[in-house]
C-alpha cells in the first residue's frame, strides 16, 4: 500500500492574461487612452455610464483583437457580439462591464513554449474583448479608498489557457513567450508596472494518474512574471503539504504578498458567480468577413520564432546571440539594418549585446531613444577594426555619440582620440612601463606569460586607451625576448 509520503503529485495550472491595447482612445468612447495623467481627468458620460449615453465600438481595438487571435493560432469568430456582465464594485461606475460571454472573439488556439528537450503546445481556451474597470487606491494616510476612473473603458483582451501547464516554470515560459509575441504585434506596451499586462493563475494538485481536476485556488496581485512563478511554487508546495497531511484544499482566491513571499487568503468558499450575462442592447452584433480577417492577417509581422531561425541561417549567428537579439524587435531590426551597411554580423551583434545594451540599461530607454543610426554605429565599428581607435576608447566615443548626436569622425577629430600607432611613441611608453615594473618583467622571463597582460594594461592607461593593445603586446614580447 502506498503511504501518504510516497504519493506522487502533479501540478495543473491555467493562466488568465489581461492585455490592455494601446489604442489612441478607449474602447467605447473618445476619451484618451493614456497612462499616468491626473486621476479622473480622462472620463466622459459614456465611460462613466451616465443615463442616455451610447457606446461606439473602437475599430482599432477590433483589428488588434483579431491580430492577437491570429497570432495565437485561434479560430476567429466572424460574429462580434458583446454582453453585459453585471456586478457591483466601486471601480465599475456603470454597475456592469461590457464584455463577451458565449461568443468570444477567439477560441481553440495554442502557442508553443520551449522545454528542456524541445517544445510543448499550450492550448488557448478562449480570448475575448471587454472594457477595463477603474482603479481603487487604498490610502493608509487618510484611511480611505479612492477611485480613479481614468482606466475605465480601456480596451482589454483576456486570454485564457487550457489547464495544460504542469509546473511554475512552464507558466513562466508561457508568459515570456506570449509577451514576446504580443510585443512583436505592437498592440500593447505589455508593461506590468503600468497594469497594461496582468495575470491571474489557477492552480491545483492531483495524484499522478488522476484525470479529474481537484479543488483549485486562484492567485492574484502578482506584478511580474517572476512573482507569478514564485507564487505558484509556494502554492504548489502548500497544496501538496495539505494533501500529505490528509486534509483538503479550500476553493478560494489568494493574494501574493511580496513582502512576506507567501500567499494569503483574499476570499474563501467561492462558488461560481452569477453575473446575469445578457446581450448588450446598445451594441448590435455584426459580422466580420473572411476578407477582412485575411487583410489583417497580411499585416502580421514575422514572429519571434521565425525571426530567430532566420537570423541563425542568414547571418550565421549561434543560438545565444540570435535569441538575445529577438527579445527586442527593434534591436533585431536595427541589427539587420547594420548588416546591410557593414557585412560583419558577429561584430555588430557583439556591439548590440554589449556596449549598446549597456547604454540602453544605464539610460533606461530603448534603441530608438538612443538616437544612434545604423550608419553611425557601423562607422564606429569599422574604426575599431581598422585600428583607428581602440575598442576601449570606442565605447567612450559611443557614449559621446549618443549624448551629442555627432558622428564618430567628428568626435575623434575634436577630442584627439585617434589610436597611437607610431612605433617610436609606443617604444617610449613601453620603456617607462618596463622600468616601473621589474618584478612583473622577471615573472614573464621566468615563464609566466599571463603577467604580460598587466604590462599591456599599464601601457593602455598611460596612453589613455589610445594605444593598440595587440600591437603593445607584440612590442613588449619582442623587447623582452631581445633583452
Amino acid at each position: 500500500m502506498t503511504t501518504q509520503t510516497e504519493k506522487k503529485f502533479e501540478t495543473v495550472i491555467g493562466l488568465e492574461v489581461h492585455l490592455q491595447f494601446k489604442t489612441r482612445t478607449k474602447i467605447f468612447c473618445g476619451c484618451a487612452n493614456e497612462f499616468g495623467n491626473q486621476p479622473n481627468t480622462q472620463t466622459c458620460p459614456i465611460c462613466l455610464g451616465l443615463p442616455g449615453t451610447l457606446p461606439v465600438f473602437n475599430r482599432t481595438a477590433l483589428e488588434y483583437a483579431i491580430k492577437v487571435a491570429l497570432a495565437l493560432n485561434a479560430k476567429v469568430s466572424s460574429t462580434i457580439k458583446f454582453d453585459r456582465k453585471n456586478y457591483y464594485y466601486p471601480d465599475l461606475p456603470k454597475g456592469y462591464q461590457i464584455s463577451q460571454f458565449d461568443k468570444p472573439i477567439a477560441r481553440d488556439g495554442f502557442i508553443m513554449i520551449p522545454t528542456a528537450s524541445s517544445e510543448k503546445r499550450i492550448g488557448i481556451h478562449r480570448a475575448h474583448l471587454e472594457e477595463d474597470a477603474g482603479k481603487i487606491i487604498h490610502d493608509s494616510d487618510i484611511k480611505a479608498s479612492l477611485v480613479d476612473y481614468n482606466r475605465t473603458g480601456t480596451p482589454l483582451m483576456e486570454i485564457v489557457t487550457e489547464p495544460d501547464l504542469r509546473s511554475p516554470q512552464e507558466a513562466y515560459d508561457y508568459l515570456t513567450t506570449l509577451k514576446l509575441i504580443l510585443k512583436y504585434l505592437d498592440v500593447s506596451d505589455c508593461d506590468m508596472e503600468k497594469g497594461s499586462l496582468r495575470c491571474d493563475a489557477n492552480i491545483s494538485v492531483r495524484e499522478v494518474g488522476e484525470t479529474i481536476l481537484r479543488t483549485k485556488t486562484e492567485l492574484k496581485n502578482m506584478n511580474s512574471f517572476k512573482a507569478v512563478k514564485i507564487a505558484l511554487e509556494f502554492e504548489e508546495a502548500r497544496h501538496r503539504a495539505v494533501y500529505l497531511a490528509g486534509e483538503t484544499i479550500t476553493q478560494e482566491t489568494r493574494l501574493w504578498n511580496e513582502i512576506k513571499q507567501m500567499t494569503v487568503t483574499m476570499r474563501s468558499k467561492e462558488q461560481a458567480h452569477d453575473y446575469r450575462y445578457f446581450p448588450e442592447p446598445d451594441l448590435v452584433p455584426f459580422i466580420v468577413s473572411t476578407e477582412q480577417i485575411d487583410e489583417i492577417r497580411q499585416t502580421l509581422p514575422e514572429f519571434p520564432e521565425a525571426k530567430l531561425n532566420r537570423l541563425k541561417n542568414q547571418y550565421g549567428l549561434n543560438d545565444y546571440d540570435a535569441n538575445v537579439l529577438v527579445q527586442e524587435k527593434a534591436i533585431a531590426n536595427f541589427f539587420e539594418d547594420c548588416c546591410k551597411i557593414y557585412q560583419e554580423p558577429k561584430k555588430i551583434c557583439n556591439w548590440l549585446t554589449g556596449a549598446i545594451a549597456a547604454e540602453i540599461n544605464s539610460r533606461n530607454n530603448d534603441i530608438v531613444q538612443l538616437k544612434i543610426s545604423p550608419q553611425n554605429l557601423t562607422a564606429l565599428i569599422a574604426k575599431v577594426e581598422n585600428g583607428v581607435v581602440s575598442n576601449l576608447v570606442a565605447k567612450d566615443i559611443l557614449t559621446m555619440m549618443i549624448d551629442s548626436g555627432q558622428s564618430a569622425d567628428i568626435i575623434i577629430a575634436e577630442k584627439g582620440l585617434a589610436q597611437v600607432s607610431d612605433d617610436s611613441a609606443l617604444e617610449k611608453v613601453i620603456d617607462e612601463i618596463l622600468a616601473a615594473n621589474p618584478g612583473v618583467v622577471a615573472q614573464i622571463k621566468e615563464g609566466k606569460d599571463s603577467a604580460k597582460g598587466f604590462l599591456v594594461g599599464q601601457a593602455m592607461k598611460k596612453t589613455q586607451g589610445k594605444a593598440n593593445p595587440k600591437k603593445l603586446g607584440e612590442m613588449i614580447t619582442r623587447r623582452l625576448l631581445n633583452a
